[in-house]
């Protein structure tokens, strides 16, 4: 279904950052309250004694309104604490958390990215809530193993050790199909218990690739995929990947890997199966896609309210499998942590309970379509139900247990060197440079800004 940066680089945003916000305060457009909270002084503890929290985190309308709800619930079953709640959109989030870490003004509960779990908890940003953890009443062993361990330090080695927040939730990143254009076409619907083989997903693309209306311009696409998102699945199905196992070597020039970019640049350059540039600037995929013009495309549990009103049948497969004869695809999450600094760490982390791991708190969530289940059993439930949209949601499941993947750059210290392979790749995708010629000049340079990560890292421990 996230950032970077370190001690050093924290220190950078310092400057970058302190003249653009001098923190998260209530001038800001983005931040709304929870309806109690205008009332906050006026409530009070057992001693008398007003426990104020605030709480940082982004998301669409439909989320928005739903953690605005569960918090509301929380207040209700904590007498005496009141959450006042910053909400900002996506891509601005990022933007305002590293403000507020520059000016001192962390909230006392956050949305952060796993892979600024080090630079966090290294530069004294983030709490340890284990002793919370350890000692409330939530069942750490009916959450997503996957999403607890991304949260967990020990001081040198991630997934491991102390907890440093819990997930937010585990993001499956599945394949879905248009059913009705399948069903129309008369071809046969995919298997959802085995994976297209790359020639097989190219055939059926190319079938259902055309002009529909006669006007000798192609308005039904096969797929439409952004490489961002969807290059790990055929990078890692081929048996490739952009680290080594000790996670110091890019590794990008292995021929498995150019092989398999060759493959998603020739789905528009050779296949012609996804929109070219031109034809995307007049509709992108997404939206061709909800139009109902597109036969695949990718979907996070978090698409799945905005889903609900597609015009067709949607359902769920597995990503198309590469030499490995093996589907892979990636497995975000988003941590909800506490600010080392805040003066009510023991209601933070009930409220990071609250959200993470509570059933009322992940009722009112998962029914608001935003997300799985965190809560292992609930998931079982709820992937069962295939009265409610996509039917095959155990796909999700099968992701998060069985081929879900971290995206590589979550793993180092920072990400700048898995960004560069994004920034750099346009030529590749436009036909103009061969992937080979492409990973063979760009592995040196991934290579650079992957041991200055290292380097970073060593320097923020003294």
């Amino acid at each position: 279904m996230a950032k970077n940066k370190y001690l050093i680089s924290i220190l950078a945003l310092i400057i970058v950052f302190a003249g653009v916000l001098a923190g998260c305060g209530s001038s800001s457009k983005e931040e709304t309250k929870s309806d109690s909270a205008d009332s906050g002084t006026n409530a009070s503890t057992s001693s008398g004694e007003t426990k104020n929290l605030t709480f940082m985190f982004r998301g669409g309308p439909d989320e928005q309104k739903a953690y605005t709800a569960v918090i509301k619930q929380f207040e209700t079953d904590h007498p005496g604490v009141k959450v006042k709640i910053i909400t900002t959109t996506a891509d601005q989030y990022a933007t305002k958390l590293k403000a507020a870490i520059a000016g001192h003004s962390v909230p006392d509960v956050f949305y952060y990215d796993p892979g600024d779990l080090r630079a966090y908890v290294n530069s004294g940003v983030l709490a340890n809530i284990t002793q919370y953890v350890e000692n409330s009443s939530i069942d750490i062993n009916n959450i997503w193993p996957y999403g607890v361990n991304f949260y967990r330090y020990d001081g040198s080695v991630t997934g491991q050790g102390d907890i440093y927040g819990l997930p937010k939730d585990v993001g499956p990143f599945a394949l879905g199909y248009n059913k009705t254009m399948f069903e129309k076409e008369g071809i046969a619907l995919p298997d959802k218990d085995k994976p297209y083989t790359w020639d097989e997903f190219i055939k059926v693309n190319q079938q259902l690739t055309k002009d529909t209306d006669g006007d000798g311009k192609v308005d039904q696409f096969g797929t439409g995929f952004n490489v961002n998102w969807m290059l790990q699945s055929f990078v890692w199905s081929n048996g490739a990947d952009w680290l080594d196992s000790t996670k110091t070597k890019v590794t990008i020039d292995d021929p498995k890997f150019a092989e398999a970019l060759q493959y998603f640049a020739d789905m528009q350059n050779v296949y012609k199966i996804t929109p070219s540039v031109q034809e995307a600037q007049t509709l992108d995929t997404y939206q061709r896609w909800m139009k109902g013009e597109m036969a695949f495309f990718p979907v996070g549990p978090w698409d799945m309210s905005t889903y609900e009103s597609l015009p067709f049948e949607y359902d769920l497969i597995p990503m198309p499998a590469g030499s490995t004869g093996e589907p892979a695809t990636w497995l975000g999450s988003l941590g909800i942590g506490v600010s080392a600094d805040s003066k009510n760490q023991s209601e933070a982390a009930e409220l990071v309970m609250y959200l993470t791991a509570s059933k009322e708190g992940m009722e009112q969530l998962v029914s608001a379509k935003v997300q799985i289940p965190n809560l292992i059993d609930m998931a079982q439930t709820w992937a069962a139900d295939t009265s409610t949209k996509p039917a095959n949601k155990e796909e999700f499941l099968q992701v998060v247990n069985e081929y879900g993947r971290p995206i590589p750059g979550t793993q180092t210290y920072n990400a700048e060197w898995y960004n560069l392979f994004f920034t750099d790749i346009q030529p590749v995708l436009d036909g103009k440079v061969t992937a080979a010629d492409y990973v063979k000049s760009e592995q040196p340079k991934m290579q650079k800004l992957l041991d200055k990560a290292i380097e970073q890292e060593q320097k923020s421990k003294k």
